[in-house]
C-alpha cells in the first residue's frame, strides 16, 4: 500500500472490511498466518511462475526463508500448529500482505489477499459449492459486479490419465505439465513417439548410465567432469531422472487412441452444464465415473446455493498457476480496461496438508481475493 494517500488507504481498508464481513458471517475464524516462511514447499508445490516471481533467503543458521507468495500454505502450516487434530473440520479466514516480484501493471510486489480455507469438509461437493458463493459474494459485497467465473477440473483430467495403459512415470509427467500447455503437447508428442527424438545436451548423460548402477554411474560422472554441486538436487534423485529418460528410450509408443483422447477430452468447454454431455462421451473406469458424477454433483450443489450453473464456463485445460491442486479449480474475472482481469481464483487441494506433515489426506478447498485489483477497477 506504499504511495497511496489515507483516503486511497481509507478506502482500500472499507472494501477489505466489507469482504472479510461476508467470510467471517459465514462462521470462518479470522487468522494472521506467519509471514515469513520456509521457502520449500513453495518452491517445489507451488508452480514454475510462484517460484520465479518468490522473495527467497537463508537465516544465519543457512535454512532457505521466503516472503509468503500466497497465503493457503501459511494458513495449512498455521492449522497443523494450532489444531488438536489436524484432520478435524477447521474453516479460517485471513486478510493479509503477499509479496511476488511484479509481472504486470496491477501486481505489485506487495499487495493485499483475502481468502478462505476450509479443511476437513463433511460434503465436499457442498464445501466447493459454499466456497464459490462466498468468493461471488465478497466481491459483490465490495462492489462488483459483471463476474466471469471459469472452472476447471484436476478430478477429470488425472482420472483420465489413471484408465489409460501408459508407464506410470509417464502418468506423473504428463500431470506435473498440465498446467504448461506447450510442454505439455511436447510430452504428450515425446511419448507417442519415443524413438524418434532428437539428441539433447543430456543424451551423453543419459548414455553414460546404460548397463550400470545409475547412481554410481552419476556420481562417477559428476566427480570426472568436475561439476560444482549447484542444486538441491541430489545423485540419487539425478540417477533416477536420468533412468526414467533412459527407460523411454526403449518404451512402446503411447497407444495414438489415447493421444486423440487426451487431446478431445482438453478441447471439451462451453457452459458447465453444457459439457456435461461431452465428458458423457468419455470411455468408463471407476475413477473417471466417479469423477463424472461429482462433476455433475457440483452442478446441483451450485444451484442449492442459488447459483446458475449455466452462467459458469468450463475449460477441460484451465489450471491455475499453483500446482498443488487436486480437483476443482476456478477463477474470477472482471473487464477493465477493456480486458479480462483475474480478480479471485481457488479450488480443491486434498494433498497439501498431508505433504506438510498431517498423518493423512485431508479435504481441502478454498480461495483468495486480490484486494487491490478490485480496488483498481472499482477505481
Amino acid at each position: 500500500m506504499a504511495g497511496r494517500s489515507s483516503a486511497e488507504r481509507e478506502a482500500l481498508a472499507r472494501q477489505n472490511a466489507a469482504i472479510m464481513a461476508v467470510f467471517e458471517r459465514a462462521g470462518f475464524d479470522h487468522i494472521a498466518p506467519d509471514i515469513i516462511q520456509p521457502a520449500d514447499i513453495f518452491l517445489e508445490r507451488s508452480g514454475e511462475d510462484i517460484r520465479a516471481r518468490t522473495f527467497v533467503f537463508s537465516d544465519p543458521d543457512g535454512n532457505e526463508l521466503c516472503l509468503r507468495p500466497d497465503l493457503t500454505v501459511p494458513a495449512c502450516r498455521y492449522h497443523l500448529s494450532h489444531a488438536a487434530d489436524a484432520t478435524a473440520e477447521s474453516r479460517y479466514c485471513y486478510l493479509g500482505t503477499a509479496f511476488r516480484f511484479p509481472d504486470e501493471l496491477l501486481s505489485p510486489q506487495e499487495f493485499n489477499q483475502a481468502g478462505i480455507e476450509w479443511f476437513g469438509d463433511h460434503n465436499p461437493v457442498q464445501a466447493e459449492a459454499r466456497v464459490m458463493k462466498l468468493a461471488i459474494a465478497a466481491l459483490e459485497a465490495a462492489g462488483l459486479s459483471g463476474l466471469k467465473i471459469t472452472m476447471g477440473d484436476l478430478g477429470l483430467f488425472n482420472a483420465l490419465i489413471d484408465a489409460m495403459a501408459m508407464p506410470e512415470r509417464w502418468r506423473r509427467r504428463l500431470k506435473h505439465q498440465f498446467w504448461r500447455p506447450q510442454a505439455f503437447r511436447s510430452l504428450l508428442d515425446r511419448f507417442a513417439r519415443p524413438s524418434t527424438q532428437k539428441r539433447t545436451a543430456i543424451s551423453s548423460h543419459v548414455d553414460a548410465i546404460a548397463g550400470q548402477d545409475a547412481e554410481a554411474a552419476v556420481a562417477a560422472r559428476l566427480a570426472a567432469l568436475d561439476f560444482p554441486h549447484v542444486t538441491d538436487r541430489g545423485v540419487a534423485e539425478i540417477a533416477a531422472r536420468l533412468s526414467e529418460k533412459l527407460a523411454d528410450r526403449s518404451e512402446a509408443p503411447l497407444d495414438p487412441a489415447m493421444v486423440k483422447l487426451i487431446e478431445a477430452y482438453l478441447a471439451i468447454e462451453g457452459s458447465v452444464t453444457d459439457v456435461v454431455a461431452d465428458l458423457a462421451k468419455l470411455p468408463s473406469s471407476p475413477a473417471l465415473d466417479g469423477a463424472r458424477r461429482w462433476f455433475e454433483a457440483r452442478i446441483a450443489a451450485l444451484e442449492d446455493q442459488g447459483l446458475n450453473p449455466r452462467r459458469f464456463h468450463f475449460s477441460a485445460n484451465f489450471g491455475r498457476e499453483l500446482e498443488y491442486y487436486t480437483g476443482l479449480v476456478f477463477q474470477i474475472e472482471v473487464e477493465a480496461r477493456n480486458a479480462p482481469l483475474v480478480v479471485a481464483g481457488g479450488g480443491r487441494y486434498n494433498d497439501l496438508l498431508h505433504d506438510l506433515g498431517a498423518p493423512s489426506r485431508v479435504s481441502a478447498v478454498g480461495c483468495a481475493i486480490h484486494t487491490e485489483r478490485v480496488k483498481a477497477v472499482l477505481s
